[in-house]
């Protein structure tokens, strides 16, 4: 089930979105402020964001900056703010969509289907390492013939080892190609990702079996010896 973040401080409208979405099959977390949305989206990863701008304690496009900062899901605006300077200046900021208030529940629905679908791997081939084997057009990966149960990020960072077996890719590079972020010092970022990774391929970092930290250098992917 696709997931949805809602950042809204009107009740109505939460209340509204919450319905229509989960009757289109979607699962809705809601956030009534900014700072409770961004802690929220640092330990969960939804598959789309619909963000207000008209936020209590932070200016939705402050926010939006920040959304960038540390997800790369697509975010849909919705607001009162109609004018095509502010538009325009969101678009350029990370935003996917853009809609002015009123609007109907049943078009930020298709909205949302719409950047989900535009944002949606592209299909490739199937990347196998040992037994592990990862279906991009399927967003799904197999551990011994087991469905491992990824959350969006998880996937993406063992997608892109997989796609390079056996070399060693830097903690810059993940956070560029992976987060797409610039910044360098986000290695607890990273170790945290990497630790629920393991735990589900069913390893350690101090008993790997694919995942291997090369100290001061990054990390690869390889296939068991054993």
């Amino acid at each position: 089930m696709r997931e949805v973040l809602l950042i809204d401080d009107d009740l109505a409208i939460r209340e509204a979105l919450t319905r229509a979405l989960d009757e289109a099959g979607f699962r809705v977390h809601t956030a009534a402020t900014a700072m409770d949305a961004l802690r929220w989206i640092s330990a969960n990863q939804p598959d789309a964001v619909i963000l207000d701008l008209g936020l209590p304690d932070l200016d939705g496009a402050a926010v939006l900056r920040m959304l960038r900062g540390i997800t790369s899901v697509p975010v849909i605006v919705a607001t009162a703010r109609g004018s095509e300077h502010t538009m325009v200046d969101l678009l350029n900021a990370g935003a996917d969509d853009y809609v002015v208030k009123p609007f109907s529940s049943a078009q930020i629905v298709a909205r949302i289907q719409a950047v989900l679908r535009r944002s949606a791997p592209d299909p490739g081939p199937t990347l196998e390492v040992g037994d592990l084997r990862i279906e991009l057009n399927q967003h799904a990966a197999y551990l011994d013939g087991q469905q491992l149960n990824l959350n969006r990020r998880e996937f993406e960072v063992l997608a892109y080892l997989a796609a390079r077996p056996g070399t060693v890719v830097s903690r810059r590079e993940l956070l560029r190609e992976v987060w797409r972020q610039q910044w360098a010092g986000q290695d607890q970022t990273i170790d945290v990702h990497m630790s629920w990774l393991r735990r589900k391929l069913g390893e350690t970092a101090a008993n790997p079996r694919y995942l291997h930290t090369v100290r001061g250098i990054g990390i690869k992917l390889e296939a068991p010896t054993t």
